[in-house]
């Protein structure tokens, strides 16, 4: 498990931001079904209730649980690399425990069947520790030395907005593209729960509907579930199985390395070739969006990206360690990956000209021999139609 696959799996406490993203395109349609378990509310009244809830002095509430992340995207068979990895999290289940105590005391664990990798934060200081490499290291985040925030984002403050305005204006286009519901009879790790059904109104979605579900008494996000179309379950999911709204124990938040560790120290954003590979990747993504078109808008926008043969070949000779960031030794395999994909690829020509085709549950790709790549969650032909908009 590494520092990359933390970031991937975007433990469900940080979700709130999930759901404006998504309810901003869908209407407001209540849905019950049975008895009631929880007093009826609207997509609307939900997202003003979990912006308060995760906006207050102290944000969440003190929690601890286990996550599980569950993905069944039908992809061809995965590579086999003998360790967790960020390719791993693409197909299979698997576990996270995580203790929340405050904005800084949070750990996070993944168990396997053999070792154990462990966040731990505390105040100032925090730890990352692998048990399969007996290796923990010490970080350290040097703050920034004045000026304005390098990642400020021009979202309304929260005293120009209440809660519930910034509801209203995420539900304003409500009617465009997503049809919403709201069930308030579901259950997760024990717990009653409201279930904001998202559901593409477009046909060409691979997409069947998506469920967030937010706990009944806190409002936190408790899980996601990604539906494709003509599954009855879940090709993408990740929530907590089990779930506790009290303070951790404070050992949870103390590591002191094992006898016989190799104890390192890493000190993040502080030199020149940090903030130097940080340009580079910024400017790499400038590029990427100068090149980068849309066709179709909503849930069957498609992405059209320029994507040349020797892109390709350098997918393919990528070295395993290269497969993600990492705190060292172990990532995926991109190039296997890459292989194995390709080998599935079915071969589809048109007026628009002719290429590879890839297809997932909820995802389908077309490299194209003209130099593109075009990728959406629709169905092949509105992918090859999209191919013939140059």
């Amino acid at each position: 498990m590494r520092r990359g696959t933390f970031v991937r799996w975007g433990v469900p406490i940080a979700a709130a931001a999930v759901i404006g993203a998504a309810i901003g395109a869908g209407p407001v349609i209540a849905a019950v079904s049975g008895d009631p378990v929880l007093p009826e509310r609207s997509a609307e009244q939900l997202l003003a209730d979990a912006v308060a809830a995760t906006s207050k002095e102290g944000g969440i509430p003190p929690m601890s649980g286990t996550v599980q992340q569950t993905a069944s995207l039908g992809l061809p068979a995965l590579p086999q690399t003998g360790a967790v990895s960020p390719l791993s999290l693409l197909s299979g289940s698997h576990e996270v425990k995580v203790w929340y105590g405050a904005a800084d005391k949070l750990r996070v664990a993944m168990p396997t069947q053999l070792n154990e990798t462990n966040l731990i934060v505390n105040g100032g200081q925090a730890w990352y520790w692998d048990s399969a490499t007996n290796t923990a290291t010490k970080l350290t985040v040097k703050q920034g030395t004045g000026g304005p925030a390098a990642h400020a984002t021009p979202l309304p403050q929260e005293t120009e907005l209440t809660p519930q305005q910034l509801a209203e204006r995420l539900l304003a286009a409500a009617d465009e593209h997503t049809a919403v519901r709201v069930i308030n009879t579901a259950e997760v790790a024990g717990r009653p729960v409201y279930q904001v059904v998202l559901a593409p109104k477009d046909e060409s979605s691979l997409v069947q509907e998506i469920r967030i579900a937010l706990d009944g008494e806190t409002y936190v996000p408790l899980q996601v579930q990604v539906y494709a179309k003509g599954s009855a379950e879940p090709a993408y999911q990740i929530g907590f199985t089990q779930v506790t709204f009290t303070p951790p124990a404070a050992e949870n938040f103390t590591f002191t390395p094992p006898a016989g560790a190799k104890v390192e120290e890493r000190t993040l954003g502080l030199n020149a070739d940090d903030a130097a590979t940080a340009e580079e990747r910024a400017e790499h993504a400038r590029e990427v969006a100068g090149d980068l078109k849309v066709v179709g808008e909503g849930w069957t926008a498609v992405a059209v990206v320029p994507f040349s043969p020797s892109d390709l070949a350098a997918a393919q000779s990528a070295k395993p360690e290269d497969g993600g960031e990492r705190f060292g030794g172990q990532g995926g395999d991109p190039a296997a990956l890459v292989d194995n994909v390709l080998k599935s690829a079915t071969p589809v020509s048109g007026t628009w000209g002719s290429g590879r085709l890839i297809r997932t549950k909820l995802v389908t790709a077309l490299l194209t021999d003209d130099g593109r790549l075009l990728v959406g969650a629709v169905t092949p032909e509105e992918i090859t139609k999209a191919a013939g908009v140059k």
